[in-house]
């Protein structure tokens, strides 16, 4: 059996809680080497009461809920664990859709776009039908893995040229001018098409119907629920239509998102790229000073492409190759494995060290290297190379924390959802899909219930940059699917959100699993840490190290210790990415599903 950490929500005064730490010692799990296990279920959070009438509002029968406890709750899910299918992802309906789709004949792809359109309308701040998606399947049918690479690229009206003559020394944030094409559509087409069972109109059904007669809004996504001045009056009409953010357990509604997805059900992608919602987009980009124009749309591809993967410890990890950052977290897996990091207390200081010198390596070739391979020679083969992690590991300073770090010298020197699904049938489905920033570039064409995503934002204007902005060329991108396998079959399909978090994030379960023992679920619970101010593909430079932050739970012990390391420590606690994960064991084949406690969702299996 597994051994969790042990936290306590403890009372310290009717306004006021907090989270008490009660044991830092930890057994050493087996989960990687059992041959079986007693099936338990996972138990909600129980962060809410009926009772008292904090946060009510004028109806004195509202669910109110501690904000306080939302951030902190318990970290202490069971790992869910079935035999005939699995969905996890960041939000409840969006698993319960993806599960009905498994339960009705449809397979793990099937279940896997279901849970994202429905996520589109639950958690729209974070992912839509204006955004990008990434996959990587495993194909049960031909033993394989595939890669989907359905990003969008640049208008062909836009270039470095156009920027530097409205003055433009970056691409801004929010707006008409980082604006790409929204890749995702054709990404669920693709998927469906080459491996689903069901048409979109079947897998959109859940969507649709939640869309015109609405859901609650769940705990986390309300507190999400909020926007500035930026943008357009439709960002407001269509996701506050009360003039308000929308609040845990408010009732949402997005008719014109369901509007959409009937569109797509009956006339499949070309109604999103060569028909009227493409139309729809352009017109309100011309109205918008944005560049989008009928080719952008038209000439757009989703394409399948070769995972590419290190060894880690005898496990074969596999990411996408660039325009994303995939290939950060095998770099970083390269370097750490040359440390015995098994040997090491979870979260110590000599750990944590150790892992934040990697990322501080990897992210120097990432700021340097990763770019469009359409458009540039990138060296992932060199860069994920055990011989160029041993030659870079030595610059690590086992005592010390580098303040300064060049990349390797090689030839041509957030926000997001993420699930995971599984079938009967061995087929599994590591997916992410996401807008960027929280509501994207803060657009909303009219009538059509979604944000616009602002992932041109992330191109450089340095024309000597490989990642520079160029006409119909794909941005450097953040969101990363992963999946792992021993001895060419599936073991793990994972991902955590959070923007350029990603590969941190990803490093970090993996050790958990790996190093530590721990099971699908503890590796997402534990607390995490991330480096900030790394080097950039848009061409910030990293001064001073960097720094690093901490969730709670990092004691102030490791702290103090990584600050004499010459560490810059930030003293205030975060939140740091959204854990999904799918362990497989093969005989006899039973999920261990996981869900990351710091998002609303859950794994749901059958």
């Amino acid at each position: 059996m597994f051994t969790a950490y042990k936290f306590e929500l403890r009372s310290v005064a009717s306004q006021r809680l907090r989270s008490v730490f009660l044991s830092t010692a930890m057994e050493r799990r087996s989960f990687l080497k059992i041959a079986g296990c007693t099936c338990t279920s996972a138990l909600l959070a129980g962060e809410v009461s009926v009772a008292g009438h904090h946060g009510a509002g004028a109806a004195n029968d509202r669910v109110s809920v501690n904000r306080d406890l939302l951030q902190n709750r318990n970290q202490n899910r069971s790992t869910v664990v079935c035999q005939n299918g699995v969905v996890c992802s960041s939000q409840p309906l969006a698993c319960m859709a993806g599960v009905d789709i498994l339960k009705a004949g449809g397979n793990a792809v099937d279940a896997a776009v279901c849970a994202n359109a429905m996520l589109s309308l639950v958690e729209p701040m974070m992912c839509g039908p204006g955004g990008d998606l990434f996959a990587v399947v495993w194909n049960a049918k031909e033993q394989r893995l595939l890669g989907l690479n359905a990003s969008g690229r640049s208008p062909y009206d836009w270039s470095i040229d156009k920027a530097h003559a409205l003055g433009l020394k970056e691409i801004p944030i929010y707006g008409p001018l980082s604006w790409s094409v929204p890749g995702c559509v054709s990404g669920w087409a693709a998927l469906q098409q080459r491996l689903g069972r069901f048409d979109l109109a079947r897998i959109l059904e859940a969507p649709i119907s939640y869309a015109r007669e609405g859901f609650p809004v769940s705990p986390v996504i309300a507190r999400s629920w909020s926007f500035g001045s930026e943008g357009n009056p439709a960002l407001a009409k269509t996701f506050m239509p009360d003039g308000r953010p929308l609040r845990f357990g408010d009732i949402f509604r997005n008719v014109g998102l369901a509007r959409l997805f009937e569109m797509i059900a009956r006339q499949g992608a070309d109604a999103f790229y060569r028909g009227q919602v493409a139309e729809k987009i352009v017109k309100f980009s011309q109205a918008n000073g944005g560049r989008l124009s009928m080719r952008d749309f038209q000439d757009h591809t989703a394409d399948w492409v070769e995972p590419v993967s290190t060894n880690y410890r005898g496990y074969d990890v596999w990411e996408l190759p660039p325009n994303g950052q995939g290939i950060a977290a095998l770099q970083m897996l390269n370097l750490l494995e040359h440390f015995d990091i098994g040997s090491m207390d979870p979260n110590s200081a000599e750990h944590l060290h150790l892992f934040v010198e990697a990322k501080k390596l990897a992210f120097e070739d990432r700021a340097v290297y990763y770019a469009d391979m359409d458009f540039a020679e990138v060296p992932v083969r060199e860069l994920i190379s055990k011989d160029y992690a041993a030659r870079r590991v030595k610059l690590i300073d086992p005592k010390h924390a580098a303040q300064s770090v060049a990349p390797g010298r090689l030839k041509g020197s957030s926000d997001t959802v993420y699930l995971t699904a599984a079938d009967k049938d061995g087929n599994m489905v590591s997916l992410i899909q996401s807008i960027y920033y929280p509501w994207g570039s803060g657009f909303v064409p009219d009538g059509l219930g979604f944000c616009l995503q602002n992932r041109g934002q992330l191109f450089s204007l340095n024309p000597d940059d490989l990642n520079k902005l160029e006409p119909h060329k794909r941005p450097f991108h953040t969101i990363i699917p992963a999946f792992m396998t021993k001895d060419g079959k599936p073991v793990f399909s994972f991902g955590v959100m959070g923007g350029s978090f990603q590969p941190q994030g990803h490093a970090q379960v993996l050790m958990n699993l790996i190093d530590f023992g721990m099971s699908p679920q503890q590796a997402g619970e534990q607390p995490r840490v991330r480096h900030l101010e790394s080097s950039a593909p848009t061409g910030q430079k990293m001064a001073a190290g960097g720094s690093v932050s901490f969730e709670r739970y990092i004691s102030e012990d490791v702290k103090r210790k990584l600050a004499s390391m010459g560490h810059k420590v930030n003293p205030k606690p975060g939140v740091f990415g959204g854990y999904q994960g799918i362990w497989r064991q093969s005989n006899p084949r039973c999920y261990f599903g996981a869900s990351d406690p710091r998002k609303d969702g859950c794994a749901i299996g059958y």
